[in-house]
């Protein structure tokens, strides 16, 4: 019998493992999707938030400890941890805690991914986990973690780098690993400006996915090297990886689908244009993430709503949606929706056209509204007659036009303060004390 892939030892080594979600980044290359939340804690898929994909890959795989790391304008997000994942049973062992930056080992907040969990070493010693599994919480993907521990056991292995395969345009904004035909780390490069290509697959590099298994004392071991280190960056990917290939035992997990041998599914939502695409893509008939899936749920918190309703059968007033996701609360009153994804309690008036579009919670669309590939934030009240996606010079007047002509709307763009501070306030606003309704 293969003990290594066996489930049931499996799921042993998924019970003695502790999940460690690094979520307090602050996410800045979705402009102003983040100004009033992490990067986390920002909407997905017309009901989820991006934390939930790697909280519910633990649940999934049998990791059901699991500690959530936050530091930047982290009150919406801990709100919906709370609020999502505050109904584990702890009585079994089961929980997720959230672990704000709280300065418990320097009068510093976390410098950096390291730093992070270095800070936090005396909570999970507390937790006494014979493997610590580090986890990025700002992905978009599912994965059983199970078969990723068992890997690391087979090799023997001190860490365990989860890893894509990505073309080499893209692969200069993640770290970048050779390995040899044991599949052990013989280099790794942060966000190199010449990606190494792999031997066997020219144009294609090993990308880190910034999810990493240690066991436990090393990690400790490593960490408190590396806090005492005055010149490093307390950064995984830029100070401890490195350090640790060649004298120890680091190896690459390939991210592969167990049945077909294909890398699966996995995005970094870290653009506009990026957020945009992703979810688009869930707009196609078969679409690579299927959210659907009950074997491998994605679970959030779900406000009460009612069904989504259509109103109006009348010529050019129908209520409508084709090819597109409409979640609970929603109105479509005498307006078409083509291609597009609507989250919880949007109202689109009549006469108005949304195409190729998402439109967060909240959002109200006046009536003569005709919208083309756009993001419109949580709370946006769009007036009568706006016209969005047609006009790139009158779009970037107004809004935020990305590279790939999509259009970001928020409420601030429409001089609407649903934060409750002064304009003037705005810019220089460093915490998530105005947050409360994202």
């Amino acid at each position: 019998m293969d003990l290594v892939n066996h489930p049931r030892y499996i799921s042993r080594l998924t019970r003695d493992t502790l999940g460690v979600i690094l979520a307090g980044g602050s996410g800045g290359r979705l402009q102003e999707l983040v100004r009033w939340r992490a990067k986390p804690s920002v909407y997905f898929g017309g009901k989820f938030r991006i934390i939930d994909f790697p909280i519910s890959n633990c649940m999934n795989s049998g990791i059901r400890r699991v500690c959530v790391l936050t530091q930047y304008k982290s009150y919406s997000l801990i709100r919906h941890l709370i609020n999502a994942w505050g109904t584990l049973r702890g009585e079994l062992g089961e929980f997720v805690e959230v672990l704000p930056a709280s300065q418990r080992y320097s009068k510093e907040w976390y410098a950096g991914t390291a730093d992070a969990v270095y800070q936090n070493l005396d909570i999970i010693r507390s937790h006494r986990p014979r493997f610590v599994l580090v986890l990025a919480g700002d992905h978009v993907y599912k994965m059983d973690y199970g078969p990723m521990l068992a890997y690391h056991i087979e090799k023997g292995a001190d860490m365990t780098v989860a890893c894509i395969e990505t073309p080499l345009d893209e692969a200069r904004a993640f770290g970048v690993m050779s390995i040899d035909e044991e599949g052990r780390v013989t280099r790794f490069s942060e966000k190199p400006e010449n990606p190494e290509s792999m031997p066997d697959r020219p144009g294609v590099a090993l990308a880190s996915m910034g999810n990493y298994v240690f066991n436990t004392e090393f990690l400790f071991d490593h960490l408190i090297h590396d806090a005492d280190n005055p010149e490093s960056h307390h950064d995984f990917s830029m100070d401890v990886i490195p350090s640790l290939i060649g004298p120890h035992r680091v190896f690459a997990y390939p991210f592969r689908d167990p049945e077909s041998g294909r890398q699966p599914y996995w995005r970094d939502v870290g653009t506009v244009d990026a957020f945009w695409q992703a979810n688009m893509e869930l707009l196609e008939t078969h679409p690579e993430l299927d959210l659907y899936d009950q074997e491998w749920p994605i679970l959030t918190h779900q406000v009460q709503l009612p069904p989504a309703k259509f109103l109006f059968n009348e010529p050019g007033r129908t209520g409508m949606a084709i090819r597109s996701m409409v979640s609970g609360g929603c109105v479509i009153s005498g307006a078409e929706v083509l291609h597009s994804l609507l989250f919880s309690k949007v109202t689109v008036h009549s006469w108005s056209h949304v195409e190729d579009s998402v439109l967060l919670p909240g959002v109200d669309v006046g009536r003569h509204c005709r919208i083309r590939r756009a993001v419109i934030d949580r709370g946006c009240k769009v007036p009568e007659g706006t016209v969005v996606g047609y006009d790139e010079a009158e779009d970037r007047r107004r809004f935020t036009v990305t590279p790939k002509g999509v259009v970001l709307i928020t409420p601030e763009m429409l001089g609407q303060s649903i934060h409750y501070v002064r304009a003037s306030d705005i810019g220089g606003l460093s915490s998530g004390a105005a947050e409360g309704r994202q």
